[in-house]
């Protein structure tokens, strides 16, 4: 446990050591450092396409297994949990479908940006 948290300072001071020699290769000073982020115009894009994408994964999921695996995984009164892979499976599914969703307007939107 020791040798990890040495190992974990000692890494986080070297890159921050490396951080600071790359700052003074540009001429910059480290001191001054910048405070706010760079803007990411995309974010809420991303974020919106990526869950949109597993609610609508979710949805189809809990659509198939009422209807068209209802008989597999359900028991007469109650259920017990066969077709729960397939939520997990959608929503990843969903949700991936997204952000390549988001990517490829990103993508669009710069190359628009570069013909200009």
């Amino acid at each position: 446990m020791s040798l990890a948290l040495f190992a974990m300072l000692f890494g986080l001071r070297y890159m921050s050591n490396k951080e600071n020699m790359a700052m003074i290769e540009k001429g910059l000073d480290p001191n001054l450092k910048p405070l706010k982020p760079r803007p990411a115009p995309f974010r809420n894009l991303k974020w919106g396409l990526l869950l949109v994408g597993a609610g609508l994964g979710l949805f189809l999921a809990y659509l198939l297994d009422n209807s068209l695996l209802y008989k597999i995984g359900h028991d007469h009164d109650y259920t017990n949990g066969t077709n729960v892979s397939i939520y997990f499976a959608l929503i990843a599914i969903g949700g991936g479908l997204g952000l390549i969703t988001s990517y490829r307007i990103e993508k669009k939107e710069l190359l628009d940006k570069e013909d200009k």
